[in-house]
């Protein structure tokens, strides 16, 4: 069994910064990416940021200079820390995994449960 446990997230007033995290645990041998994604009210899911294990990044446009990724491989655990945060940013966050590799020697992705980030005055 793997999962995902995010926690950060909450109110923050425009041009802030808030910092997310997600772990994963559970059996398994390796991740290759993990990353972030937001889904706005009305709006489909975005990409945000993801990373692999050979620090490959990716960021979203909208986020680019603002938002870092970065990853512990030893916690497996990847971190979000959003600087300049804009109205526009509210969303629910939700951590992804990629080609878990587990102990069945298959492989899986996973999804958490998503975070809310409301970025408020």
């Amino acid at each position: 069994q793997v999962q995902l446990v995010e926690s950060g997230g909450g109110l923050v007033q425009p041009g802030g910064s808030l910092g997310l995290s997600c772990a994963a645990s559970g059996s398994f041998f390796s991740i290759y990416a993990m990353g972030w994604y937001r889904q706005a009210p009305g709006k489909e899911r975005e990409l945000v940021a993801t990373i692999t294990t050979e620090d490959t990044i990716n960021y979203a446009d909208s986020v680019k200079g603002r938002f870092t990724i970065s990853r512990d491989n030893a916690k497996n655990t990847v971190y979000l820390q959003m600087n300049s945060l804009k109205p526009e940013d509210t969303a629910v966050y939700h951590c992804n995994a990629a080609r878990i590799l587990t102990v069945a020697k298959t492989y899986l992705e996973l999804w958490g449960q998503g975070t809310l980030v409301t970025v408020s005055s």
